[in-house]
C-alpha cells in the first residue's frame, strides 16, 4: 500500500524554483533513500513533505489525503516526522526535555523514553545533561530519539550521518532495522550512497531538482547511478 504520493511536484524559494515535476512513493514499511549532490533538492523534499515548504505546485498525499497544504503542525501530528540536518536540538533543554518535546504531537504509540533509552543507551547516563553538550553523534541520537517520540508513521533522515565518526555512523545505522521493526516507513537523504543503499529498499537520484533515475536499492547498477548523480 502507497503511504505517501508525490505527483509532479514543483517547489519554490521566492522567484526561484528547487524542484522540477518531482514523483515517487513510499509505501508502508519501505525504506527510500533520496541521493545527489549538494543543491540536488534532496531536503527541499523532506522539508516539503513535513509542511515546511509553502510554495508548490503539485500533489502530496499521506495515508489517501492531500496534505500539500496541509500545516507543519497538522502533518506531524497525522505521523510524519523528520530528523532535520544540524539536529536542531533545544540548547536550553536536558536531553529528556528534548526527548519530551517529540510527544507533543500526542500520537500514541510504542515509543515511549525507555525504549528510546533502550536504543541509545548512553542517553540513559546523559539523561539530564543539557543536550547541545553532547558529543555530534550523541546529539544525533538524541535528534532520532525525539522524532521517535513522535510515534510517526513516516521517519524522515535528513543527512544524519554528516560530520560524525564511522564508528558512530555505523551505531546510528545499525538502529534503523528496529526502527523498521515496529512498522515504520523511512525516508533517508544521504552524501554517502553506499551507506544509504545498505539500508534502502529502493533508491531515487536527484540532479538539480529533477529525478535522473530511480530502482531497487540492491541492484542498481553503479555505473547508471555515478551518470544520474553527476549528469554524464
Amino acid at each position: 500500500m502507497k503511504l505517501v504520493e508525490v505527483e509532479a511536484l514543483e517547489v519554490f524559494y521566492n522567484d526561484m524554483q528547487a524542484l522540477f515535476g518531482v514523483s515517487f512513493s513510499l509505501a508502508e514499511r519501505e525504506c527510500l533513500a533520496l541521493v545527489g549532490a549538494n543543491g540536488a533538492g534532496k531536503s527541499t523534499i523532506l522539508r516539503t513533505l513535513t509542511g515546511l515548504n509553502r510554495k508548490l505546485k503539485g500533489r502530496i498525499s499521506f495515508d489517501g489525503a492531500d496534505i500539500s497544504r496541509t500545516s507543519a503542525e497538522t502533518i506531524a501530528r497525522a505521523g510524519i516526522a523528520m530528523v532535520p540536518e544540524g539536529r536542531m536540538l533545544f540548547a536550553s533543554l536536558t536531553v529528556e526535555e528534548n526527548l519530551l518535546m517529540g510527544t507533543r504531537t500526542k500520537r500514541a504509540g510504542n515509543w515511549t523514553l525507555k525504549r528510546v533509552y533502550d536504543l541509545f543507551p548512553v542517553l540513559l547516563e546523559r539523561r539530564n545533561q543539557m543536550a547541545t553538550t553532547l558529543s555530534g553523534g550523541q546529539q544525533q541520537m538524541v535528534a532520532i530519539g525525539r522524532a521517535l517520540m513522535s510515534n510517526p508513521r513516516v521517519l524522515l533522515c535528513d543527512e544524519i550521518s554528516l560530520g560524525l565518526a564511522p564508528v558512530v555512523i555505523s551505531q546510528i545505522y545499525e538502529s534503523f532495522s528496529i526502527i523498521r521493526g515496529e512498522g515504520m516507513a523511512l525516508v533517508v537523504v544521504e552524501q554517502d550512497i553506499k551507506r544509504a543503499l545498505s539500508v534502502a529498499d529502493r533508491m531515487i537520484c536527484l540532479l538539480k531538482g529533477q529525478v535522473t533515475l530511480e530502482g531497487d536499492a540492491r541492484s542498481i547498477d553503479m555505473d547508471r547511478l555515478t551518470a544520474a548523480y553527476f549528469g554524464e
